[in-house]
Parts: structure tokens; sequence; C-alpha cells
């Protein structure tokens, strides 16, 4: 099934988070916290502004993004569980700030 977000939602699959901490501890599953991360799976057209222009969306397909412990709402398609949130609720897109040292 295929799904499009209206306006300026974005459709967000969860990241699972480290299984170990950095000292090498193993976290069961009934400690781990829900991940804050996730991958963009799908964008919207854009929100309107008070004169109807179209204000396009900063994240795309494919991003790494940051979002709140309770942004979104959890949805399930196609048997994934998925997040529908508005951009406003993504705090910002996570970068390989090494890989692109190396390239320059």
């Amino acid at each position: 099934m295929n799904f499009r977000p209206l306006h300026d939602r974005v459709v967000v699959r969860r990241i699972d988070a480290e299984e170990k901490t950095a000292g090498g501890i193993i976290i069961p599953d009934t400690a781990k916290e829900k991940p804050s991360q996730g991958e963009v799976i799908a964008v919207g057209p854009g929100g309107r502004d008070e004169t109807g222009k179209l204000i396009p969306i900063d994240v795309q397909v494919g991003d790494r993004v940051l979002f709140g412990k309770w942004s979104g709402t959890e949805v399930k398609l196609d048997s994934q569980e998925l997040l529908i949130m508005k951009e406003s609720d993504i705090m910002g897109v996570l970068t390989d700030v090494f890989s692109k040292k190396k390239a320059a």
C-alpha cells in the first residue's frame, strides 16, 4: 500500500536503538527507550502561509532525522510500524560529518 502524507506531514520509520552501552553492557528489551531517530519514508507537499503560497518541506525521503520522544502518531501500514508527524516535530537532520571531511 502506498501512502502519501498531506500538507506538512512526514512519515518516519524508527531506527532501532543500540542494544549495548558504550561500556559493553547489553540492554534488555524491557529497559530500552523508544528511539528518537528515524528515516524519512514519505513527505507531503508542504504547508501554506497566510497568502496561500506553498512552503516546501526541508526534509527529503531517505534523510535520517532526530525527533522528540513523544512526537508523531504511531500507525501500522503493511505490517510496518511508522510515525506520522508534522515537519515542526523534527528537530534536525543527522549528517555524517566524518565522511564529508574525508571527501574535502
